[in-house]
């Protein structure tokens, strides 16, 4: 059973960390909001994505959740009228990075619902090891 419980403890962990990771996507890409090109014409910050995938661990003996890629959003880049920029293009446009916040902000909740959810798991399971450990005493 405590082993059971081990496993339970790991998975959630595991679920922490990949949301942790994700978190860190979205203020990555929150910080970079108005980060556009330093050269006329040049390209802006482009938002990061993130991707999991479900990953067997063989020394737990459970499945896992884990990062499987930080990849770069190629959705069109907005355009602003701005001449007096120094990464306008020639007709006075600066490209403008991809980011939406209220795209991000709607991530970073499901994010922390989601890590929310494994440390409950965590702590539910933490006082069932507890209780356990009391009635061997």
């Amino acid at each position: 059973m405590a082993g059971d419980l081990n496993r339970t403890l790991h998975v959630s962990a595991t679920g922490m960390d990949a949301q942790t990771a994700r978190l860190r996507v979205i203020a990555q890409n929150i910080a970079n909001q108005d980060t556009t090109g330093s050269s006329p014409g040049s390209d802006p910050y482009r938002r990061q994505t993130i991707s999991f995938e479900s990953a067997m661990d063989r020394a737990a003996g459970v499945q896992t959740v884990q990062v499987k890629n930080i990849g770069t959003d190629g959705s069109d880049l907005p355009l602003r009228y701005d001449p007096a920029n120094p990464a306008s293009n020639p007709q006075g446009y600066v490209k403008l990075p991809n980011v939406n916040s209220f795209i991000e902000v709607m991530d970073m909740r499901e994010a922390e619902r989601s890590y929310s959810a494994n440390l409950a798991v965590m702590q539910a399971t933490r006082g069932m090891l507890n209780k356990t450990i009391d009635l061997l005493k």
